[in-house]
């Protein structure tokens, strides 16, 4: 009777079984090997290619070796229980002969894993569901910024060709200056007159289009109410001149006064008088206005001449800003509450308890003068302090000045008013009296020819640093000029 230990080792050695053996047969598996057995043929597979570093124990066998072992099967030997190999061990009593892997064949490990771990999932859609909280905050913040740059373009969009209010609201242009309040603060009903050309000629905005207003109908109080609107507190006089006397782009839109509309409950505007004329005025006569006494020097005589240290009243527009009770810069009196300033003097410097303003002086520090508190410090929107564009910025004062000689206010340009190439212009200052030098305390003057915007704005000149919302006044060949002179207006 054949031996059923010998007939399982032979099939074992041939290949052929493949089956856990049972019934007493020796098999080389313990009970708790065969546990675990049981438990990874319920388990999931996950195949995982890993190089030759990764299995250091498992390095294929020298070709002598491979030779051994082949020769070893095929007699089929079966007291031959271990297998020396370089490389490839195996146990050989009661164990399966482990095959060896050939030198060009890639080497395959297999992990087994639960059903139940958690394995982390290498495609596409695994990685972003992972990574979902992220991607969530991601999108909201892209659509937030799209909302808000949405919104934006919409409202600059929507404000072509009309008028935009502080709140960005967008009313028509026809809206502007017809006295019904549209905006929320009132702007649209502000800016609607203007003083214009040489002769201070007197214009309403009515339906967009700037107006010359005609003589018929006119009073004094009409000329008190357009100071008013003007930012003037005062009112001097108004006249009337030909129409044929002035500059031709004022005589292309007219307007006449119709006191009727006016609603006896509210202040007059000016500008909610008028009534559109046709071609021309039927008296031939435009209205002028002066709201403010200025550039008026009564106290200087011109009979000092030489040296250009300033006399007192000489330049009674000028005055010192002090910041912390030390001159910083230069401003001009344009009205009893308000002076002009550079905006670069105030920028990132505008906190009004720490400036005071003198009047009515020439010698640094100061005797006698008049001392000023500020209430309010306001710099062109549009200024930036990396260029020289918009340097402008206003001081209201706590009090009004008192105009007495020593103290009074410059005259401002009307609006397209134009001087001439090489008119001469005085400057004053406070500033160095040579180049690279220190602040003088004495005042200075100078007088300089206006230079053409189109010669200054050569790169030779300034290096392109002139703009058309400039003047330029000096010599071009070297000598005194306003940037030595003056620090501020």
């Amino acid at each position: 009777m054949a031996d059923p230990e010998a007939e399982a080792r032979a099939k074992l050695e041939d290949g052929i079984l493949e089956a856990p053996l049972t019934g007493g047969v020796e098999s080389g598996v313990t009970h708790e090997q065969g546990a675990e057995t049981k438990q990874m043929e319920n388990a999931q597979l996950e195949v995982v290619s890993i190089g030759d570093q990764d299995l250091l124990a498992s390095t294929p066998p020298l070709e002598s070796h491979n030779e051994s072992i082949s020769a070893e099967i095929s007699n089929n030997n079966p007291g031959s229980e271990s297998i020396e190999q370089t490389g490839c061990q195996t146990e050989a009593t009661n164990n399966a002969q482990a095959q060896c892997p050939s030198p060009g064949m890639p080497v395959t490990k297999v992990q087994p894993f639960l059903s139940g771990d958690q394995v982390e999932d290498k495609t596409l859609r695994g990685r972003l569901f992972a990574r979902r909280m992220e991607l969530l905050i991601g999108v909201c913040v892209l659509l937030t910024i799209t909302f808000v740059l949405g919104i934006g373009l919409g409202v600059g969009l929507s404000c072509r060709g009309k008028f935009r209010c502080s709140s960005s609201l967008c009313v028509s242009i026809s809206a502007q200056c017809d006295g019904h309040v549209d905006c929320e603060h009132g702007e649209d009903e502000l800016s609607c007159v203007r003083v214009s050309g040489k002769s201070s000629v007197l214009q309403v905005l009515s339906g967009g289009v700037w107006s010359t207003v005609c003589s018929e109908k006119w009073h004094s109080d009409l000329g008190f109410s357009a100071c008013k609107q003007l930012g003037y507190s005062s009112y001097v006089e108004s006249g009337s001149l030909p129409l044929t006397s002035i500059e031709q782009d004022l005589k292309d839109n007219l307007v006449s006064i119709n006191l009727s509309q006016q609603n006896p409950l509210y202040p007059i505007k000016i500008h909610n008088t008028t009534n559109l004329s046709k071609t021309e005025c039927r008296s031939g006569k435009i209205i002028t206005l002066r709201c403010l006494e200025c550039g008026s020097r009564p106290q200087y005589s011109a009979r000092i001449v030489g040296g250009n240290l300033s006399q007192e009243g000489q330049f009674p527009w000028q005055v010192s800003l002090q910041f912390q009770n030390e001159h910083l810069c230069g401003g001009s009196i344009v009205e009893s509450r308000w002076i002009l300033t550079a905006a670069h003097c105030v920028y990132g410097f505008a906190y009004p308890p720490l400036w005071s303003v003198l009047a009515g002086l020439t010698e640094q520090p100061a005797t006698g003068a008049k001392y000023l508190t500020v209430e309010k410090i306001i710099y062109h929107g549009r200024y930036r302090p990396k260029g020289l564009d918009y340097d402008i910025a206003l001081l209201k004062l706590s009090q009004p000045l008192a105009f007495n000689g020593y103290i009074e206010p410059i005259c401002l340009p009307n609006f397209g008013e134009e001087f001439e190439d090489g008119k001469i212009c005085w400057i004053s200052g406070w500033g160095a009296t040579e180049d690279g030098g220190e602040a003088s305390v004495s005042l200075h003057s100078a007088r300089v020819p206006l230079i053409s915007t189109k010669a200054c704005s050569q790169p030779e000149v300034y290096q392109g640093y002139i703009s058309p919302g400039m003047i330029c006044a000096g010599y071009l060949e070297g000598g005194t000029d306003s940037c030595q002179a003056i620090l501020g207006f």
